[in-house]
């Protein structure tokens, strides 16, 4: 009886000791993945994007772009773009004429545009996840599951790109069963851009018949 004891609190402690392993070279990837990033003067990412929901009968793709820089970003995406400079967000919809200025709140948990590559640094716990070949490209995957239990989100896969070290892909999955995937399909650095990229002009836009709403 002690002899089968002693083994099950030994393959415990093995199962235990090898999540631990596990979960640190994880989250050192993630690192190296965000020490990466932040080298960059700039990142300018092509994307596709989609929405799926077998229950609801639901599927979506589309296609977008968005180039990130600090805390600044611009995001074209279904017609519309989302510009911030760091303190406010710009939704602007040229379909409606419309512009929706908000500004930024610390308390924000959203996924915004400027924290895609650096969400998971905190918050999740971690786990390495399969690897796959991608056109001779090694993505290694690895598995984010929030630590708040409130949260809507049930866990994240984010695939690595081995040789690059840069995200390829993302897919989120909530607890409503919806699967959201965003897959990276061009990936450039220091680019050169315009000193006014994100800038907003309200006086353009005025002048254009624009209707301004500021929350």
């Amino acid at each position: 009886m002690f002899k089968k004891l002693f083994l099950f609190i030994g393959l415990f402690a093995m199962g235990f000791f090898a999540h631990a392993q596990n979960a640190t070279k994880a989250k050192a990837l993630l690192e190296e993945v965000y020490g990466k990033a932040k080298s960059y003067d700039n990142i300018h990412i092509d994307f596709k994007y989609g929405l799926e929901n077998s229950e609801a009968n639901l599927k979506q793709e589309s296609s977008g772009n968005v180039t990130l820089s600090g805390d600044n970003y611009l995001l074209d995406y279904l017609g519309a773009q989302v510009m911030s400079d760091g303190s406010k967000v710009y939704t602007i919809v040229p379909e409606n004429e419309e512009v929706t200025i908000e500004a930024i709140s610390e308390d924000d948990n959203n996924i915004t545009p400027s924290k895609m590559l650096t969400f998971y640094r905190s918050g999740h716990n971690y786990a390495w996840d399969i690897l796959q070949n991608v056109g001779g490209r090694k993505i290694q995957y690895v598995k984010l599951t929030p630590i708040d239990s409130n949260t809507e989100i049930a866990s994240i896969l984010l695939g690595v790109d081995m040789g690059t070290k840069h995200i390829y892909k993302l897919i989120q999955t909530g607890k409503n069963s919806t699967k959201t995937t965003i897959t990276v399909n061009s990936f450039k650095t220091n680019q050169p851009l315009s000193s006014t990229l994100f800038t907003f002009n309200a006086k353009k836009f005025e002048d254009d018949g624009y209707y301004i709403i500021r929350n």
